[in-house]
């Protein structure tokens, strides 16, 4: 699409979107190209700027605490095993000796969290939201 800045005869000016140069002039020779303020059908195209991209800007500087949390979560990726929506059963289930003992990370309820303490399993809350879940 491309957006025309458009005058009448009567000196008013106002944009127009057109599919192309054709486009324009086939919809202004049928009179169907008119003036949004005065009705004037005697409309040509005024003159205008190309849209130019802006130049990218630099990236921002890093955020120590975001540089953190992002070493954080390569750490725990690297070295343990998401075990999605079962956190609270595979981290009970290694407390109480049913399943070999190993660095796992997952989700879990509230109640589920507050559950696993109570009952004096090692648990921590991880200051970010798992990658699986995130799109």
């Amino acid at each position: 699409m491309i957006r025309y800045a458009l005058r009448c005869d009567q000196g008013h000016d106002f944009d127009g979107w057109f599919r192309s140069s054709d486009a324009f002039e086939t919809t202004r020779a049928a009179g169907h190209v008119a003036c949004t303020q005065c009705g004037s059908g005697t409309v040509e195209k005024s003159l205008m700027a190309p849209s130019v991209p802006a130049a990218r800007k630099a990236e921002p500087p890093v955020n120590p605490v975001e540089a953190a949390l992002q070493a954080l979560r390569q750490q725990v990726e690297a070295n343990s095993d998401y075990v999605g929506l079962k956190f609270a059963d595979e981290a009970r289930a290694m407390h109480e000796g049913r399943a070999p003992t190993r660095a796992i990370h997952g989700e879990a309820k509230i109640e589920e969290a507050r559950k696993l303490i109570e009952e004096g399993v090692p648990v921590a809350p991880l200051p970010f939201i798992p990658r699986q879940k995130t799109n």
